[in-house]
Formats: C-alpha cells, sequence, structure tokens
C-alpha cells in the first residue's frame, strides 16, 4: 500500500528554520510530482510548494516564495521542505502528496496524502 510520512514538524521562533521530509513507501513516487500542503485551524488547506518529478521546476505560494525551498531525492523516494525565516502566520498541519496530473503546480490533482506534522512558530 503506497504511503507517505511526513516528519520534522515542532515548536520554533520567530526568524528559525525547520526542515520537513516526507518519505515515500509501498510504490516508487519518483515520476509524480510532489507538492506541500498546509493547513491551519479554522482555515482551508492550501498549496504551499511543488516540485516536478525530475525537480527540474518548483513551485510556491507568494506567501513562502523566497523563504521555503522544496526539493526532492528521487533515489530515496522522499521530498523536503526547507523553511526559514518562519513566521507565527506559518503555524499549521503541514501535509505532502503526491500528482500525477499536469497541472500540479495549481495545486490540484493530489492523489496521494501523508498524514500531516505539526509545525508551530512562537512569537
Amino acid at each position: 500500500q503506497a504511503q507517505l510520512v511526513e516528519s520534522g514538524g515542532g515548536l520554533v521562533q520567530a526568524g528559525g528554520s525547520l526542515r520537513l521530509s516526507c518519505a515515500g513507501s509501498g510504490r516508487t513516487f519518483s515520476n509524480y510530482a510532489m507538492g506541500w500542503f498546509r493547513q491551519a485551524p479554522g482555515k482551508e488547506r492550501e498549496f504551499v510548494a511543488a516540485i516536478r518529478w525530475s525537480g527540474a521546476s518548483t513551485y510556491y505560494a507568494d506567501s513562502v516564495k523566497g523563504r521555503f525551498t522544496i526539493s526532492r531525492d528521487n533515489a530515496k523516494n522522499t521530498v523536503y521542505l526547507q523553511m526559514n525565516s518562519l513566521k507565527p502566520e506559518d503555524t499549521a498541519v503541514y501535509y505532502c502528496a503526491a500528482s500525477a496530473d499536469s497541472y500540479y503546480y495549481t495545486g490540484r490533482g493530489y492523489d496521494y496524502w501523508g498524514q500531516g506534522t505539526q509545525v508551530t512558530v512562537s512569537s
């Protein structure tokens, strides 16, 4: 059974950094685009970042552009989200997901989802 498992969340002060990891198992995700999403309490889930299967293209929400970096290691079936200059408004549960959709960069067409990891940024 295909699974995605996130890790690396935690509590950090504003201005700090965290690196999230998302490890795939049960199938290879090397031919899938991968994305990160987040959901804050009382808010809808929102797109954060996405990366093409090859890693050649990356996309970011305006709110994280210049602060977050998505990357992947297909040999390890793993995708990462490096988060720098964190702000209290980045507090949310972060989810990784896999998409075979050509419009993955719009946040749509994600078929596989992880269970999420909590990121809390204190002011």
